[in-house]
C-alpha cells in the first residue's frame, strides 16, 4: 500500500502517492496554472529553490515540503 506524501502548496495542504512529479505538475494539483506562475520550494527561513526555469525538472517529494507559486508576470495594481 502506498503512503500519501504530504506537502503544502501556497500553505494549502497537498497530498500525492507519487514519489516525483514535475514542478508544473505540482502546480496543476494545487489548480494553479503553470502558464502564468512557477513554482519555488522554501527550504530553509533564508533558502529557496526557484523552479522558473526548469519546469519539468523532477522534484523528489517527501512530507512536509513547502512550496509557494509565484506569478511570471507583474499582476496590476489598482
Amino acid at each position: 500500500m502506498q503512503h500519501d506524501i504530504e506537502y503544502t502548496v501556497d500553505g494549502e495542504p497537498q497530498a500525492t502517492t507519487e514519489k516525483e512529479l514535475t514542478a508544473n505538475q505540482i502546480l496543476e494539483h494545487a489548480k494553479i496554472n503553470p502558464q502564468t506562475n512557477y513554482l519555488v520550494e522554501l527550504l530553509g527561513p533564508h533558502e529557496r529553490k526557484s523552479f522558473e526555469d526548469q519546469p519539468n525538472d523532477e522534484v523528489r517529494l517527501h512530507d512536509e515540503m513547502r512550496f509557494v507559486s509565484v506569478a511570471r508576470c507583474p499582476t496590476p495594481v489598482s
